[in-house]
């Protein structure tokens, strides 16, 4: 995965031209459901059915969805196992998604230091 950025500031990935960093990422990463896909995957592979164990609310063909653009864009790895039915499919962070986790490390400890524990 290439990145450049010229003297405008503008960033390109993938022929797509982007006004600053902050739109690319958004644009990698942004919606309801990608950061929380990256942040479970974050730590180690896990198979469709275990995502949708955690993350209870999104829907199958959302999180189907999701985990493609994802993979479109370079950050998430699927791996299929065996030849024939039933298939093992396996997602994981690909080395462009594993750059990724220092910021979602850093979304969390904020997250951690905003929130208010209630008895």
């Amino acid at each position: 995965m290439r990145i450049t950025k010229n003297a405008a500031c503008q960033v390109l990935l993938n022929g797509k031209v982007y006004p600053c960093p902050v739109s690319m990422v958004m644009d990698l990463i942004g919606g309801k459901w990608k950061g929380v896909i990256l942040y479970y995957l974050k730590d180690r592979s896990k198979r469709f059915s275990e995502l949708r164990k955690n993350i209870p609310h999104i829907t199958e063909m959302t999180l189907s969805l999701q985990l493609k653009k994802l993979e479109k864009d370079g950050l998430v790895v699927r791996q299929v196992f065996g030849e024939k039915p039933p298939l093992k499919v396996v997602y994981e962070l690909s080395e462009f998604g594993q750059s990724f986790k220092p910021v979602l490390e850093a979304i969390s400890l904020w997250s951690d230091n905003e929130i208010t524990v209630v008895d």
